[in-house]
């Protein structure tokens, strides 16, 4: 069986109203993590930089703004299918994309594809894997204050 599914799409990087330049950007999406999509931008001059958040938040922000916290993705125009704004923020810094909408669309059916959305659930122990990774968090946590009293 599959388990990821990536794609590649050109997305404009607007640094400012009257500039912008095209960049190349990795979606990734892997069964494992099934909640999560990630963007790679590759900028130039600059290593690669990830962003992962949830698929369900890239495909609510094709259709209407969505997103609380560090990303914000938007239709362009809400009355059509066009292009999507995806606005990340790190503190005050924030860096502003523009995407077509449509490689989105197929990136995120692909997606679906592998894992249907609300079936992320199903996927082998998730519950498991989950409590595993909280325990671990816990413990990092409780080393960490024993470290610092």
């Amino acid at each position: 069986m599959r388990e990821s599914v990536q794609a590649e799409v050109m997305m404009s990087f607007l640094v400012s109203e009257e500039l912008s330049f095209r960049i190349p950007v990795e979606l990734r999406y892997e069964s494992r993590d099934p909640f999560a999509v990630r963007l790679t931008f590759h900028l130039p001059g600059d290593a690669p930089v990830t962003w992962a958040f949830g698929r369900e938040l890239l495909l609510d922000g094709i259709n209407k703004p969505s997103g609380d916290g560090d990303v914000h993705i938007a239709p362009t125009d809400p009355d059509e299918l066009s292009d999507v704004h995806i606005r990340l923020q790190v503190g005050g810094d924030r860096a502003l994309f523009r995407a077509g909408a449509a490689p989105l669309v197929a990136f995120l059916d692909r997606t679906d594809r592998l894992v249907p959305l609300g079936q992320e659930r199903t996927l082998g122990d998730f519950e498991g894997h989950l409590d595993e990774a909280l325990g671990k968090i816990l413990a990092e946590a409780q080393q960490n204050q024993r470290n610092a009293g």
